[in-house]
């Protein structure tokens, strides 16, 4: 069984480009910076370009930024003292951070290439994109148990073709993951660079797929089916903290870290999957 489950990984893998993913975090990125006087253009340009760059890393990110915005520039950031267009964010030096989220949020397309250049954009980008995979692979294991509630894998964009078992999605979701954040951490992305964290997340797939099993079959009449989403999403946040800390310090989690993260997300993960059950069911109802 571990055999197949391998052979089925290595074809899920085949799908995965991780050149793709390297173009769109190198894509070019310009931000405008709009302020009411130099100093406090100063404050917003250190705020994305700390003093704890090297003189190298501050100087690629002061090419990103450009005083007084203009045609060329992807996105606008106005100091919050000016009126600003409808398009454009605005900044508060009291919560700079917050300017930080809503542009995320509204540009998910410059999201690699903002958090792999600008600092402050890192750490939210990389908690985002945990979160959205996590999701999504408690999503696909509600998708394979019950298919007649949940009929494709439309509201996953990105997955394509049949999986022979929910491990093999699982663990190509992680890895894509791992290409993922390294990309926004800017870190080396790809199979060679990243073999060491590739290899570890296909070690811990058969752990999670043994207690997953071990869960179900533990609950009577399908009750399993929200522990065993539980169980990939909490898997799927684990590996993604872990790989967010060895980009961000060097190292990842200690086993007792891990465990603590684990315990935290599968409470998350199964109130999660309790809500996307339920208004699965009540599409199909109404």
């Amino acid at each position: 069984m571990a055999l197949a489950v391998l052979r089925q990984i290595r074809q899920a893998l085949a799908t995965l480009n991780p050149r793709e993913l390297r173009e769109i975090a190198d894509r070019p990125v310009r931000v405008g910076l709009i302020a009411p006087s130099a100093d406090v253009l100063g404050q917003m340009e250190t705020y994305f370009a700390p003093f704890h760059f090297s003189p190298e890393r501050r100087a690629q990110a002061a090419q990103i930024l450009v005083r007084g915005g203009g045609k060329r520039c992807d996105i606008e950031i106005y100091d919050t003292s000016i009126l600003r267009p409808a398009k454009a964010f605005s900044f508060d030096p009291e919560s700079p951070e917050n300017c930080v989220r809503r542009i995320l949020k509204a540009r998910e397309d410059l999201m690699l290439p903002l958090a792999r250049r600008l600092y402050p954009f890192r750490r939210p980008a990389v908690h985002r994109l945990i979160r959205s995979i996590a999701k999504e692979n408690a999503l696909f294991c509600l998708t394979t148990a019950i298919p007649d509630v949940i009929p494709s894998l439309a509201m996953i964009p990105w997955a394509a073709g049949e999986f022979a078992s929910d491990t093999a999605f699982l663990t190509m979701n992680q890895i894509r993951m791992a290409f993922l954040v390294a990309a926004a951490s800017d870190r080396p992305i790809g199979y060679r660079e990243q073999r060491s964290e590739i290899a570890s997340i296909v070690a811990g797939a058969f752990g999670w797929r043994a207690l997953a099993r071990e869960l179900v079959g533990k609950v009577p009449f399908g009750g399993g089916l929200i522990p065993k989403a539980g169980i990939a999403y909490a898997g799927t946040f684990a590996v993604g903290l872990s790989l967010e800390r060895l980009y961000r310090m060097g190292y990842g989690f200690t086993r007792a870290e891990r465990h603590a993260v684990y315990e935290e997300a599968y409470e998350h993960g199964k109130q999660i999957a309790s809500m996307l059950l339920a208004n699965f069911r009540h599409s199909k109802a109404s």
